[in-house]
């Protein structure tokens, strides 16, 4: 068998990553005839595709969020399933980052790439635990990707939220979370951390909670805050997207605190910029440490850097010796700026 040069396997292209031995892209940011996608985040996730390859919870959540018809043809995969595109292997592996996300394997005459769409490394009650897949080429994010990002712990972050519902019995809390993967973590940590009173949330945030919920994730009693008296919100605490945090939505609180559950947030003036009252330091993405430690332990000799700070982290590598490159890959960001469809969607 000859060694496959990784550029033979996986190319950057302006729609994404592009495998033409496998006659597929990984996360397409246009649509193409056959998809892998690693996770349901609008910014991987798109509409349109002929064909999509993803984990069922993926499928299922691309289907809530686009409808019935929003592929050509799906079909599921098993984390750790082997499945045979023209001339490649490929095998999903979890990433750790929301429910149904993984890292891709793709391996092809003796050589092995492994993409690991967004992940994380931290314990989240919400989804299977990043695995660690040994590789010849690691495609790492770099969303978080300078030394000054490390999110220390999210329960302590939970602990001071629920400090400050003691404090202000008359206040409500307003915690800003992405819908899909940060909310219903922020709200399976506060019921780690035993507050068991019913939880609010904002009406873009019902859907994709109910199918966590369906999925056997205990969240507790959850009420959607529409329709509920601004009196009988003093003292609760309210899951809302970020962007209707900083809008009139806000208006129907009791001298609301604004919180916003978020990596950004260990920088004091994006919090100050957004006027958040109380930063919550937790993220779905992987911090400084958690990148470096999970390339070093890949075992790449190679490693691509794709959507985030990506010049210190090919930096770090070159320095320990890897092989390093930026992929300049555009179209992924936060997931914040595409979220902000989901929302609007939902309240229409």
């Amino acid at each position: 068998m000859t060694h496959m040069r990784p550029q033979d396997i996986l190319l950057p292209v302006p729609s994404g990553l592009c495998c033409k031995a496998g006659g597929f892209h990984i996360d397409p940011v246009r649509p193409v005839e056959r998809a892998l996608i690693t996770h349901g985040h609008s910014d991987h996730a798109r509409a349109g595709h002929g064909a999509v390859l993803a984990t069922q919870e993926t499928l299922d959540i691309m289907r809530l969020r686009y409808g019935e018809n929003f592929a050509g043809a799906t079909q599921a995969i098993r984390y750790g399933e082997q499945v045979r595109l023209g001339d490649v292997t490929v095998s999903f592996h979890p990433a750790g980052h929301v429910l149904g996300s993984a890292q891709i394997k793709v391996s092809s005459g003796g050589t092995c790439i492994v993409a690991s769409g967004d992940y994380k490394d931290a314990r989240d009650p919400t989804c299977a635990p990043f695995e660690l897949v040994p590789c010849d080429v690691f495609i790492t994010e770099a969303t978080f990707g300078l030394p000054v990002f490390r999110h220390g712990d999210a329960a302590a972050e939970v602990k001071k939220l629920l400090a400050s519902v003691a404090l202000f019995p008359e206040r409500a809390h307003l915690v800003g979370a992405y819908s899909l993967g940060k909310a219903q973590r922020v709200i399976a940590l506060i019921r780690e951390a035993g507050y068991d009173a019913p939880i609010y949330l904002h009406g873009a945030m019902e859907k994709i909670t109910r199918y966590y919920q369906d999925k056997g994730i205990p969240l507790g009693e959850l009420r959607p805050v529409k329709g509920v008296k601004k009196a009988e919100l003093a003292g609760t605490i309210t899951l809302a997207p970020p962007s209707a945090t900083s809008d009139l939505w806000t208006r129907r609180f009791p001298d609301p605190v604004t919180a916003f559950a978020s990596g950004w947030m260990r920088v004091r003036a994006r919090a100050r910029q957004r006027g958040v009252e109380l930063p919550l330091v937790i993220s779905d993405h992987a911090d400084w440490d958690g990148l470096t430690a999970t390339i070093a332990a890949t075992g790449a000799s190679e490693v691509w850097v794709t959507h985030g700070q990506e010049d210190a982290l090919v930096h770090w590598c070159r320095t320990r010796g890897l092989a390093a490159r930026p992929l300049d890959l555009v179209g992924y960001g936060d997931e914040e700026e595409s979220e902000v469809v989901a929302t609007e969607d939902a309240e229409a």
